[in-house]
């Protein structure tokens, strides 16, 4: 527990210190966000706060993974061994910095152009295809030492069911789906003043409270495992826990500059990142079906989205004044802030039925 609260708070400090010098670099670029005619008045008056901030948090993220693993030095020899670097950390951390990467040349178009379009909607989803197959492969294909897979050949809600197993292919094939689904999710989200950030701290913590849980409940623990207790067969749930709280305690520094007004956005850089770490560990914690649940708030305004679209295209009609939904509540009259929060209401909502029904699997199993 210690790694992981080591890294959240540093995380959280050099996100909270280096977002204003960001700021000021972006700034100096001229890097600003470029707002789309189309919309709510009130995003005009947004028109040239600077983006890319996501390049931000990411970069916390790192470092505290290596704050992290620096405090694990601590612990008994016999213990260091079982938490050096891992193919987890490389799948989770290469997904937050290469699907950033993807997100990080749209924003970059954007500016470039001055102009809200950026990279197309298949260019992005070409680059989060590709991102996606490389880590899935790499998270199915390399076993470790004790056979356990970064991903899993199994469907999982708060583990993995037994009952639904498939090949390794379509696994790869849902491990791509996931991670792009998520990041999209997030990235639809994205679009007022610390929404997506503040939702993304909640799943991040969740993910961080589950993955330590299932360290101290691990199957790879002979000690544990060896008794008789009920465990997890996850790889690597620490190396887990541990990111997911940097990521966590990363959000929350750039939240303080992200929050309405912002003085930053994280701009697709930092949403197509998040969504693609968030799509990562709920592979890696065999939680897939659970993020449904869990970033519920995602997957809300994602079909907001896609409602819309086949609303449109059948019928000629409008569900929403605008989609995503938050924009929808903007042109109902709703204050920016008004629906931030109740978002947030609606996505804690979402993480504590999610984190209930995780626990109820594990007390109905002991029982």
């Amino acid at each position: 527990m210690r790694a992981v609260i080591v890294a959240a708070a540093v995380a959280f400090l050099v996100s909270l210190f280096c977002t204003p010098i960001g700021i000021r670099i972006f700034r100096a670029l001229k890097a600003g966000q470029p707002i789309r005619a189309v919309g709510p008045a009130s995003h005009q008056g947004k028109k040239g706060t600077p983006t890319m901030g996501g390049v931000v948090f990411i970069i916390a993220t790192v470092i505290a993974y290596v704050a992290g693993h620096l405090a694990l030095t601590t612990l008994p020899e016999a213990q260091i061994a079982q938490v050096r670097p891992t193919l987890t950390a490389l799948v989770l951390l290469g997904l937050f910095v290469f699907c950033g990467a993807v997100g990080f040349l749209d924003d970059y178009l954007k500016v470039r152009k001055r102009n809200s379009l950026g990279l197309s909607a298949r260019g992005k989803l070409i680059g989060q295809l590709l991102v996606g197959t490389v880590f899935g492969v790499v998270a199915l294909y390399f076993p470790s030492t004790n056979g356990e897979t970064v991903g899993s050949t199994y469907i999982s809600f708060v583990r993995d069911i037994h009952a639904l197993q498939v090949g390794k292919i379509i696994s790869v094939i849902i491990f791509v789906l996931v991670v792009m689904g998520a990041s999209n999710g997030v990235n639809l989200t994205d679009g007022l003043d610390g929404l997506a950030t503040g939702a993304s701290v909640m799943v991040l913590g969740s993910y961080a409270l589950i993955a330590f849980w299932q360290y101290r409940h691990w199957c790879g623990d002979r000690q544990y495992s060896t008794g008789g207790n009920y465990c997890y067969a996850v790889r690597d749930p620490l190396e887990i826990a541990l990111i997911a709280g940097a990521a966590a305690g990363a959000c929350v520094g750039f939240l303080w500059w992200n929050t309405s007004p912002a003085r930053i956005f994280m701009g697709d850089t930092g949403a197509l990142g998040l969504g693609g770490l968030i799509g990562g560990l709920a592979m890696a914690s065999r939680t897939m079906l659970l993020l449904l649940i869990l970033g519920g708030l995602f997957v809300i305004i994602t079909m907001s989205v896609v409602i819309q679209i086949i609303s449109f295209k059948t019928t000629g009609k409008r569900v929403f004044r605008m989609s995503p939904l938050q924009h929808h509540f903007e042109l109902a009259g709703w204050s920016e802030v008004n629906i931030v929060v109740r978002f947030w209401i609606i996505a804690g909502i979402g993480v504590a039925i999610a984190l209930g029904l995780f626990y109820s699997e594990f007390l109905t199993a002991t029982t």
